[in-house]
């Protein structure tokens, strides 16, 4: 089983860049990755824009990204379209050997369309209209504003479409679900509501409505749930999610296909996504040739290894994204990687010396095609003051993180001529590709219903998460639309909404040789997020080879334990309590409370597979980590034991190793030739070797 699951891994990868053959052909197996910055001509004096772009490419850079939020200069007054300023700006970048990302402007219209059409601003929940002078103030459901948006992307589709120049094209600028209780709005939801449930009869049963007197006779009674009013319908927030999440998808496709209407086959269509999980539209947008993300790490949140961590910022947390994007198309880019100390956070500490070079190389080491910063000039002006860029606010003197980047881009030109692009990773590095399985939804539905301040659905998730990737597992996140069978194991954390479909293929994938970790409240609600009328958990209980008792969640201050291989763990957010079946096998107990002894993580094999349940979120996720280290033993799959902080991964003919850790680690690599760094790594340090 073990080397087919090998071969497995290698096929989905093959099929994922199979299907994203479209968008595989924009890039040069053999530049391994290009690097490209954002740069705003209309800021600055246009007598600057040369010394600039010579600057952007006698540093190395390749490519320079333009126009994310110069609609007002694009389109002056309603129908009148000003391209010289671009143009030059495109001639500039061209003549010192830069390609161009072009972007469409759609977070920030222009004032005379706001004043002219000022139902296209978002309303809030209180009635407050936003106003004009931020960004992402449109509402992508008010219908005039869709339609006057894909005018003003269809002529600059029209003069850059085939322009040998434009490398590829970026929409909107970080587009996430912004709630809206505009009238178009309200219209269009209740118009999503009537097309899903076609009768109002399938949407009272759906939402439950019966509860306090909520019962509906017609669509038009629905409005937007209020969503700081205390106790309103879960259901109906969860459908509200839904649809804001589609409203974004569809703004976006639709930009897209106005875009190919008139563009090359040459350039590409993608956006800068924010990796907040929980928002469903990641994985959603269906035009794009592939997906990209923003990133940046240290904000003055205090996380991280040891007591200087949030200078580096979590491992995990450019680890997630490349795991997380990739995955979806085969391809994926960073749009924004933090070059330096930001304006916005909290706290905005300086980045530890070494740290951006360290982002990129991790970024790089995931499989990313390009990776573009956010910005080359810092402002002097608008609401970013203080937020570095490649150069500093004279315009002329490289920051440190400017530097770095400098620095990262000579190391790629010295690994191009070592790489064997499109290598395979090592067979042993491949047996350990674990999958998680992951589902937005269920984040929503566990964060309303927590039922415990101590749960946190991100964190549960990431215990699995970071385990894995401490054992040096590659991690593939993936969706119900992805093919189980590729992995030899396959994590479901606290996979709340199921129905009989997914049950049956998580049964048909373990009887078929497939390993399922499952974890706590798994299996409860149905995909409306209600209940079964049935005991807790119970569409899995066969799966498990076990029942689920009861769930026990406990004071923060009167932590359970759970005891695993002769070591007790504590947890308080949740655990449920197990009565094993047949011939399942009991690998941890409960201890210390009125169900001392009883069973908290079982094991069972079913047909040529099994299944393992975690019952127990424990604090920290040693438990977890432990309880899969005994499951790959068991599996005889060789596992790495790396230092927090440490990653090692592994792209065209090239092990890269990156170190997020507080003190300097010696590297699980024996006779291998260094090009970058050696065996020893130290903080905020990177090894390259030929693998």
């Amino acid at each position: 089983m073990r080397k087919l699951i090998v071969c497995a891994a290698a096929i989905v990868l093959a099929c994922g860049q199979i299907a994203a053959a479209g968008a595989e052909k924009f890039f040069d197996p053999a530049a391994l990755t290009t690097v490209g910055v954002y740069y705003y001509p209309e800021h600055w004096d246009p007598s600057q824009w040369e010394r600039d772009l010579k600057q952007i490419s006698d540093m190395g850079f390749e490519f320079v990204h333009y126009a994310e939020f110069a609609w007002a200069q694009l389109e002056p007054e309603e129908g009148v379209y000003d391209f010289e300023w671009l143009d030059r700006a495109v001639e500039l970048a061209d003549k010192h050997g830069l390609k161009v990302i072009m972007c469409t402007s759609t977070a920030t219209p222009p004032v005379w369309l706001v004043r002219k059409h000022p139902d296209i601003l978002l309303t809030r929940e209180d009635g407050v209209i936003v106003d004009h002078g931020s960004r992402q103030h449109p509402s992508v459901s008010n219908e005039f504003y869709r339609e006057y948006s894909m005018k003003m992307i269809t002529r600059l589709a029209e003069h850059y479409g085939s322009d040998s120049r434009i490398m590829g094209w970026q929409l909107d600028n970080e587009p996430r679900p912004f709630v809206d209780y505009g009238p178009d709005a309200q219209k269009r939801f209740r118009e999503w509501l009537q097309r899903r449930y076609g009768s109002i009869e399938a949407l009272n049963k759906a939402w439950g409505t019966a509860f306090w007197s909520q019962v509906y006779s017609d669509f038009s009674q629905i409005n937007i749930p209020m969503l700081s009013q205390q106790f309103m319908n879960t259901h109906q927030i969860l459908d509200y999610g839904r649809f804001n999440t589609e409203e974004t998808v569809s703004f976006l496709d639709e930009q897209t296909r106005v875009i190919r209407r008139h563009i090359t086959g040459d350039q590409w269509v993608t956006t800068n996504l924010i990796p907040d999980y929980n928002n469903g539209h990641l994985r959603q947008i269906r035009e794009l040739d592939f997906h990209s993300y923003t990133r940046y790490m240290v904000f003055g949140e205090n996380y991280g290894v040891g007591r200087k961590g949030y200078r580096l910022g979590p491992v995990e947390r450019i680890a997630k994204a490349n795991d997380f994007f990739r995955t979806i198309d085969g391809v994926y880019g960073v749009m924004e990687l933090q070059p330096g100390q930001v304006n916005w956070g909290r706290i905005n500490p300086q980045p530890l010396p070494g740290a951006v070079r360290l982002w990129l190389w991790h970024v790089f080491a995931g499989g990313s095609s390009f990776t573009c910063t956010y910005r080359y000039r810092q402002p002097i002006y608008g609401t970013e003051l203080y937020h570095y860029g490649i150069v500093g606010p004279d315009g002329v003197t490289p920051t440190p993180g400017g530097l770095e980047f400098k620095t990262f881009i000579e190391e790629i030109a010295l690994l191009r001529r070592n790489a064997d692009p499109g290598a395979a990773a090592p067979a042993e590095f491949e047996s350990r590709r674990t999958a998680i399985l992951y589902n937005h939804e269920n984040e929503w539905e566990m964060q309303r219903n927590r039922q415990t301040t101590e749960w946190n659905t991100e964190e549960h998730i990431d215990k699995y998460y970071g385990a894995l990737k401490s054992y040096g597992a590659p991690v593939d996140f993936i969706d119900e639309g992805d093919e189980f069978s590729a992995y030899n194991v396959v994590v479901a954390p606290a996979y709340e909404m199921v129905d009989r479909e997914l049950i049956d293929r998580w049964t048909a994938y373990v009887e078929q040789g497939g390993n399922l970790v499952l974890s706590c409240r798994t299996g409860h609600k149905t995909r409306n997020g209600q209940l079964f009328e049935a005991p807790y958990g119970y569409p899995v209980w066969d799966l498990i080879g076990a029942d689920i008792d009861f769930y026990d969640l406990p004071m923060p201050g009167d932590p359970g334990e759970v005891e695993f291989e002769g070591r007790r763990y504590p947890w308080t957010s949740w655990g449920e309590i197990l009565t094993p079946r047949g011939a399942t096998e009991v690998w941890a107990t409960y201890q210390g409370d009125f169900y001392d002894g009883r069973p908290a993580v079982t094991h069972t094999r079913r047909g040529k597979g099994t299944v393992t349940f975690i019952g127990a979120d424990s604090h920290g996720g040693q438990l977890e980590k432990a309880v899969l280290q005994q499951l790959y033993g068991r599996l005889g799959i060789e596992l790495l034991d790396l230092p927090a902080g440490v990653n090692i991964e592994y792209r065209d003919g090239f092990g890269i190793a990156v170190n997020y850790g507080d003190r300097t680690h010696r590297l699980p690599v024996d006779g291998k030739e260094f090009i970058i760094g050696g065996a020893e790594i130290p903080v905020a340090g990177i090894s390259v070797w030929k693998q």
